[in-house]
């Protein structure tokens, strides 16, 4: 299965289009949006969070929706732990969304969408294919949403340590040479704290984290030491909540940097690399 990281000239560079602020979907308000098909080719970056919802789409607007149903008495998520719990219900959401903007994202784009960095095989094709029935993309490719978030954070190039603090998940990365070398994951995220502030258990649960990458560098791992060395960088939602940041490198006694939009970093990552591999195709082709 061809995936995201045959495309090495996606070394974390910034860029693109449509990286201003995201437009919040209501969708009682939503413009109906024309039906037919446009003609230019087309990049999407999808980020399927348990939390939010995020589209990054080449030309318009990054859309953000909760990921929970349409219910309006008692909305239930859609995603629990990263994992798809109801599929009928995120078509219906994706569909909503797809159908959100005035210019209508044409068939035939090229589609990249997160996942988390433990996601199994069925998860990754339940995604595809919903992703397919919505936006009949010529290509859907899947990326990690660290290395996604990665990409549309800037990170430098060179061995990098990711940490992505979600609803629902907390992930810990090592990035070395644009791909996920080693990560580890806590099925603990904002949602689970009594209340946004109290922030330790995220802590906590990155320094373990962390600590089981270091232990991995003490093995002899030169990319996780030089990765260690050089800081953390702090994406997802959790990322900015105030003083996450500073607690966290308290306990690392390492450097830890916010990104400046974390909670969109992975889908414009994801946005980014889906522009890549459309340049790519259109490369070939021409």
């Amino acid at each position: 299965m061809e995936t995201i990281d045959r495309f090495a000239e996606l070394s974390a560079r910034p860029g693109g289009s449509a990286s201003g602020a995201p437009v919040s979907v209501h969708f009682s308000g939503a413009p109906p949006g024309a039906t037919a098909a446009g003609t230019e080719p087309a990049a999407v970056g999808v980020d399927l969070g348990s939390g939010y919802t995020r589209i990054w789409a080449s030309g318009r607007p990054t859309l953000h929706v909760p990921t929970v149903s349409d219910s309006l008495t008692n909305p239930t998520p859609l995603i629990r732990r990263g994992r798809i719990t109801d599929a009928a219900g995120l078509h219906n959401l994706l569909t909503r969304l797809h159908r959100y903007h005035h210019r209508p994202i044409p068939t035939g784009a090229v589609l990249v969408v997160c996942h988390p960095v433990l996601a199994t095989p069925d998860d990754e094709h339940t995604a595809r294919r919903l992703l397919t029935d919505v936006f009949a993309p010529s290509q859907v490719l899947p990326i990690a949403t660290v290395r996604a978030a990665a990409i549309g954070a800037g990170a430098a190039p060179g061995p990098r340590i990711i940490a992505d603090v979600g609803a629902h998940l907390t992930e810990v990365a090592l990035l070395d040479g644009g791909r996920v070398a080693a990560a580890r994951r806590a099925d603990l995220g904002m949602n689970d704290l009594i209340r946004p502030t109290a922030t330790g258990p995220i802590v906590r649960a990155i320094t373990d984290l962390v600590g089981e990458l270091r232990h991995d560098a003490y093995d002899g791992d030169r990319a996780a030491a030089a990765a260690i060395r050089t800081g953390l960088l702090l994406v997802g939602g959790g990322a900015a909540q105030p003083g996450l940041a500073a607690q966290t490198a308290a306990a690392l006694n390492t450097a830890v940097r916010p990104a400046a939009h974390p909670r969109l970093a992975a889908a414009r990552g994801a946005g980014l690399a889906a522009l890549a591999a459309l340049r790519r195709t259109a490369a070939t082709i021409g």
